[in-house]
């Protein structure tokens, strides 16, 4: 089944390909078939974001649409940056690096016993017949004080996984691909696949 992933994000792209094609899935970026629509994220949780991306690129190309809405949440700032991981500090000349600076600066203060932290993905899929489908995937672990590791993108180099004794960012894509909030969401959601009758049981 070929489904437009709601995103300009190559990274992103060659991340949850990795899984969806041991499902069968092809994904295809929303810029490569020219659709060059910037959803505004105006939903409070992971899941009304990751909805209102999965189904603007769905109407914009009358095709299957999978979108994910992903962030960190650190239990010492209530959950932030959450739902705004991706614009934290609403400072449009910051990078990946400049929102973990701005992060670790953030989390000076909190004590080490006390940087729990969290990596949530919610995935949509949404299909011009109507059917929405949805799925979350979690994992836990602690902000670091610095960055290690070279590999992933945004917080990973700074979210220490205790199961692998590591940051996500030290681990090998195959690796990530086993544990990652996105690979949990991903199974979930294509269990939730079959289940509809879009993948093969």
């Amino acid at each position: 089944m070929k489904v437009i992933l709601a995103s300009k994000n190559a990274h992103k792209l060659e991340e949850i390909s990795r899984i969806t094609e041991k499902f069968g899935i092809e994904l295809v970026l929303q810029s490569q078939l020219g659709v060059d629509i910037e959803v505004e994220e105006t939903g409070t949780t992971f899941e009304e974001n990751s909805l209102l991306k999965a189904e603007a690129v769905m109407k914009a190309t009358g095709l299957p649409a999978l979108a994910d809405d992903s962030g960190l949440a650190v239990e010492a700032l209530n959950g932030e940056p959450g739902v705004y991981s991706a614009r934290y500090g609403f400072d449009d000349t910051l990078d990946d690096r400049g929102r973990l600076q701005l992060l670790l600066k953030n989390t000076e203060q909190v004590p080490d016993g006390q940087r729990q932290a969290k990596f949530v993905c919610v995935i949509t899929f949404a299909h011009p017949e109507g059917q929405i489908i949805q799925a979350r995937g979690e994992i836990h672990g602690q902000l670091l004080r610095e960055a290690r590791g070279v590999n992933g993108f945004g917080y990973d180099p700074i979210f220490y996984y205790p199961p692998f004794e590591k940051t996500m960012a030290e681990l090998s894509p195959e690796q990530k691909n086993q544990v990652s909030h996105r690979a949990v969401a991903l199974h979930a959601f294509y269990e939730k696949m079959k289940e509809a009758g879009y993948a093969d049981k």
